[in-house]
């Protein structure tokens, strides 16, 4: 890891000058901030905020970098997370990057150098994982499979569970199923759309697939619903790969007079807490959200002790079919065909 000394070196400045740049502390001419700053990108140099008689201490502190955090299902990981973090002496600063490479760059880049002990990340981009790894901090990623990634992870079973609620819809006669997916960069959306496919490929239906790609939303599910009310082969059911989209793909529905299920069947991926739901509605793929802040925290933990695991470790939680009131038999028309 660069140090002060190497980007003084590199700009041609004495290390006094760095700090003072870096801390924005102190006059410094605007071609020395320049040189400066260009080293400090080029070296990728941290500054510790902590100080150096910090160094080599713990803080006792980890990082979790979500992508909304405003998602139940990502309110439910933080609670496991500081639960069983705080049982080991630890507590956590949470970070909400809204699918932004560049915000997430911004957190991990912050929170280094606060010197947390750990991340527990939702990559928005791969670069965040290179510039963990680059500075050799510990890690472990959430709900997110990295191609060809030796690291720590932990997740749902995202194919799976998508592949069991397309069959589900499937089995009760639905054969125009329409799915509405996050962004096709990130691997739950797409390892859904997979888990989709291939439960339509079985049924010989590989030809009628209906794909929307877009973020994680409500906005999401609102306005692709409408297109898909709107296009020649009209579906009679919706996959909404996430419940933020599942809520979006309702009100567009309700609006057109739309019932669920007599007229749409809609199934999703993840499910709304009881708390929040008197009369819980969705038929869902639920995954174990508290267990899986649980496990990756529990993980990391284990990165950071004296006696660490050799091998990266790929944990993938098994996800729960729930049946309820969303999903029916499709419209007479559809069955008839």
């Amino acid at each position: 890891m660069a140090t002060i000394q190497d980007v003084a070196r590199l700009a041609g400045v004495a290390p006094i000058t760095v700090s003072r740049v870096v801390n924005n502390n102190g006059y410094v001419s605007k071609e020395t901030r320049r040189r400066v700053e260009a080293a400090v990108i080029e070296l990728d140099y941290i500054p510790n905020a902590l100080g150096p008689s910090l160094r080599s201490k713990r803080t006792q502190t980890l990082a979790l970098v979500l992508s909304d955090i405003t998602n139940p299902f990502w309110t439910t990981v933080a609670r496991g997370v500081e639960d069983t973090a705080n049982k080991h002496g630890y507590h956590i600063i949470i970070g909400n990057t809204d699918e932004s490479a560049e915000k997430q760059e911004e957190y991990l880049l912050f929170l280094m150098k606060k010197q947390v002990d750990g991340f527990l990340l939702v990559p928005a981009s791969s670069r965040s994982i290179g510039t963990l790894q680059k500075r050799r901090v510990p890690f472990v990623v959430l709900d997110r499979s990295i191609p060809d990634g030796k690291i720590d992870s932990v997740r749902g079973d995202s194919v799976g569970g998508a592949y069991t609620l397309t069959q589900h819809l499937l089995q009760l006669g639905h054969r125009h199923i329409v799915v509405i997916a996050g962004p096709e960069h990130v691997s739950t959306a797409y390892h859904r759309v997979e888990g989709y496919l291939q439960a339509l490929t079985e049924a010989g239906l590989e030809g009628g697939q209906q794909i929307y790609w877009g973020e994680y939303n409500q906005q999401t599910g609102y306005e692709f619903t409408q297109q898909a009310l709107e296009s020649k082969s009209r579906p009679t059911a919706i996959f909404a790969t996430n419940n933020f989209i599942a809520i979006g793909a309702m009100r567009a529905l309700r609006e057109a007079g739309l019932r669920v299920p007599e007229d749409m069947s809609v199934v999703a991926f993840d499910d709304l807490p009881q708390a929040i739901t008197i009369d819980p509605f969705f038929t869902v793929a639920s995954q174990p959200s508290y267990e899986m802040g649980q496990k990756a925290t529990s993980l990391l933990l284990e990165r950071l002790g004296e006696n660490t695991l050799e091998a990266p470790q790929e944990i993938v939680f098994p996800v729960e079919i729930i049946i309820r009131k969303s999903s029916g038999k499709p419209p007479i028309t559809e069955s008839a065909v």
